[in-house]
């Protein structure tokens, strides 16, 4: 069973968290740019407010309405006492993903996994976890292994390193320098899954040259996209965890010169005194897809 067989493909260069309970925030999601929004109903909602915010996204999401990006709703924790009301509210709404908050055992996956099969959800109702305490950290790879089964529906992983700087005392630095061992284990454990992999807020909005720096960082370290806090990151994360027009143009020549009659059966190629092999043509058909897509959704946009 491939990757592809489990997983969707979709953008996801900007995925725009949205407080559930801001009618405002709500109103705005249909003219902006971002791949996907998370409506959120855990940390940016007050304990007063949960039931109120539950009821306004079910409002806003209701038949007709739906804004059209990819759709998650951030529940709150297993240990909330405010998760199976959001889930029963998932099963209503049919959101694309369900994000799992403070995920620290493939268990926590499962069970809700098990909460959704049971009862008669879409298979294409997934699941991203948010990996953001020490416990999560160290079973990175498990978690991600429950996305290797069709059962499981994991998709995605999001580092969330407010809470990872809450829990180890690791200071908020420039560079993230302490924290990219962290991201880094995370990214490997999404990778040897076939999942995506979000990287984390950027908590300063004032601070420009500061997230774009970090968006640098972030696609170099190979993650897919940014989560983001506020609209005005949605471009500069969509140039950066875009597809450079160099990158492109060596994707489409390297398909182009398998495609030709005498490469077809060849493993390895020469292009330009440069050895090309199989490998280097899958990650070129992803780029020039990825690129596709970001093309027709500016066509649509």
């Amino acid at each position: 069973m491939s990757s592809a067989d489990r997983h969707p493909v979709r953008l996801r260069r900007s995925v725009l968290c949205v407080p559930a309970d801001n009618q405002r925030a709500l109103a705005k999601v249909a003219g902006l740019a971002c791949d996907a929004v998370i409506y959120d109903l855990e940390d940016a909602v007050l304990p007063d407010n949960k039931i109120s915010a539950r009821e306004a996204l079910k409002a806003h999401l209701a038949q007709g309405r739906r804004p059209d990006v990819e759709t998650i709703i951030r529940i709150n924790s297993l240990a909330s006492g405010h998760s199976e009301d959001d889930l029963a509210a998932v099963l209503e709404i049919a959101p694309d993903a369900v994000l799992l908050p403070k995920v620290d055992t493939p268990q926590d996956v499962r069970a809700v996994a098990d909460f959704l099969t049971e009862r008669d959800a879409p298979d294409d109702i997934r699941l991203w976890a948010m990996i953001e305490t020490p416990h999560g950290v160290l079973n990175a790879a498990a978690i991600a292994e429950t996305g290797r089964t069709r059962g499981g529906r994991l998709d995605c992983l999001v580092p969330g390193l407010n809470d990872l700087r809450k829990e180890t005392g690791v200071p908020a630095l420039a560079g993230r320098t302490y924290l990219v061992p962290w991201l880094m284990q995370i990214l490997l454990a999404a990778r040897s899954a076939g999942l995506d992999i979000i990287d984390a807020v950027f908590n300063d909005v004032r601070d420009a040259a500061g997230f774009e720096e970090e968006c640098r960082q972030g696609r170099a370290m190979g993650f897919d996209g940014k989560m983001l806090i506020h609209p005005g990151q949605i471009a500069p994360a969509n140039t950066h965890f875009g597809v450079a027009d160099l990158a492109l143009a060596e994707a489409r020549s390297i398909v182009q010169a398998f495609a030709q009659a005498g490469n077809v059966d060849k493993a390895v190629i020469n292009l330009n005194g440069r050895m090309v092999e199989r490998l280097h043509l899958e990650e070129a058909v992803r780029l020039v897809a990825r690129a596709d897509a970001i093309q027709q959704k500016g066509k649509v946009a």
